[in-house]
């Protein structure tokens, strides 16, 4: 039996080291990455039989977590003991290692441990007059130690500890000799009102919100994002006995409850932009126009982001966010010049076309312009290229989608807008007529 100390505190036969890597300009290629080398670290410690290795990046942010990917607390919550817990987390390992959604899903506790139990027979205890204090500090008195007192040598205060000699703590035996002083001062035998026997147990009683818990550390594999690993692990749960129960914690906790508020997040995006449009023109109606252009930008960042391999995470979402703004701006180049147009008495068919045909060069200009911005984000590497990659791919492939396509469906849905909503019908503009008789001057 080795002693050693882990993240879930000391224990037998367990150890934790640090690796240090080398600077990123010193590992180049993507051989040399963090998720690489783990991978391959993985791969070799898979063909040690007797011990659990595991391999992994620490947490992306610091104090929330202690790994990275996902945190999770598989919790007994109707009281279904140790042994019930034990082998529900045995179950949920076996599941999760048959999921495609999941990589690395490991425990984080310590394993259980062969202990000895010292079982005392109260009513026998009562019966032979022995107090509970007494047999309690007796056991600890001499298997671990008791403060005395303390006594001065040398000009030192020095302590005083009582201790059974170590050849007689050693063994489970060695409580035969101990002996309890009941209430009249009688030394009665410990084994006369207990006995002893030895069984599996944790070295640890965790506990997470009042319920006993087992820690699970997961990660996403290649290509899947943190909350389809999460919702993954959810499902797994859900085969298992009921009773068990499970929590988020860490980083994976401000995941969740981050995720529900994404969708506001959107629809407080969306508003926004929808007022500002209406102050803008002074409508109600036309901003849907810009509105209905949104998707076309949402729809490059979904896609190039999924060419790539990328998961749908904080950083796509805030990629998103600007391409919303991005295809509002080439919606409101074309808006604006047409209504400019149909205000000095051009037609609404030929005022969208004309916006559209001029509003051209200008959208290609700026958006060009903006993507070779972001285009070295999209490429990134070294330290944080994981965010800037990220973001930088979900904005190219919107913008790209916002600029070819806006030109197209724009103009569309101006007209289809404004004849929708507008009570009163624009006209074309009235042609001249050559044959018509114009009427004699006045002589």
């Amino acid at each position: 039996t080795v002693a050693g100390r882990g993240f879930s505190g000391a224990g037998q036969n367990v150890g934790l080291g640090f690796v240090k890597l080398k600077d990123w300009e010193l590992r180049p290629g993507a051989n040399l990455k963090v998720d690489a080398l783990v991978g391959r670290a993985m791969a070799k410690f898979s063909k040690i039989r007797n011990a659990r290795v595991f391999a992994f990046p620490p947490p992306a942010v610091m104090e929330l977590g202690r790994a990275g990917g996902f945190d999770f607390e598989l919790q007994d919550r109707g009281g279904l003991g140790h042994e019930a817990l034990m082998a529900a987390r045995n179950q949920m390992l076996g599941l999760a290692a048959k999921d495609p959604r999941l990589v690395r899903v490991r425990p984080s506790g310590l394993e259980d441990v062969t202990q000895y139990r010292i079982d005392v027979d109260w009513e026998k205890a009562g019966a032979l007059g022995v107090p509970i204090s007494t047999i309690n500090s007796t056991i600890s008195a001499a298997f671990g130690s008791a403060y005395v007192n303390d006594f001065i040598q040398g000009g030192r205060v020095k302590r005083v500890y009582v201790q059974a000699d170590a050849p007689y703590r050693m063994l489970p035996k060695d409580l035969e000799r101990l002996y309890v002083p009941n209430a009249k001062g009688t030394m009665t035998p410990f084994t006369s009102f207990a006995a002893g026997h030895w069984f599996q147990g944790s070295p640890l009683l965790e506990r997470f919100n009042s319920f006993p818990a087992l820690n699970i550390w997961g990660e996403p594999a290649p290509g899947r994002s943190s909350g389809e690993a999460m919702a993954a692990m959810e499902e797994i749960v859900g085969k298992l006995p009921k009773g068990v129960g499970y929590d988020w914690t860490g980083l994976s906790y401000q995941e969740r409850m981050a995720k529900a508020q994404t969708g506001l997040l959107y629809t407080f995006s969306i508003i926004v932009i929808f007022l500002c449009l209406a102050a803008l023109y002074e409508s109600w109606t036309i901003p849907i126009t810009i509105l209905l252009a949104l998707p076309l930008g949402v729809i490059g960042g979904v896609v190039a982001t999924s060419l790539r391999g990328l998961p749908n995470d904080v950083y796509f979402q805030i990629g998103l966010l600007t391409v919303l703004g991005l295809t509002t701006k080439n919606a409101i180049l074309i808006v604006q010049f047409a209504m400019a147009k149909v205000e000095e008495g051009m037609g609404l068919i030929e005022a969208t076309l004309e916006g559209a045909k001029l509003r051209l060069r200008p959208i290609v200009m700026t958006s060009l312009a903006f993507g070779f911005g972001v285009l070295p984000l999209a490429m990134a590497t070294g330290a944080g290229a994981g965010a800037q990659i990220a973001i930088g791919t979900g904005v190219l492939g919107g913008m790209v989608t916002a600029t070819f396509l806006a030109v197209f469906f724009i103009p569309l849905f101006f007209v289809g807008v404004v004849q929708l909503f507008t009570k009163k019908k624009i006209a074309p503009a009235a042609k001249p007529d050559s044959d018509a008789v114009s009427p004699p001057e006045e002589q």
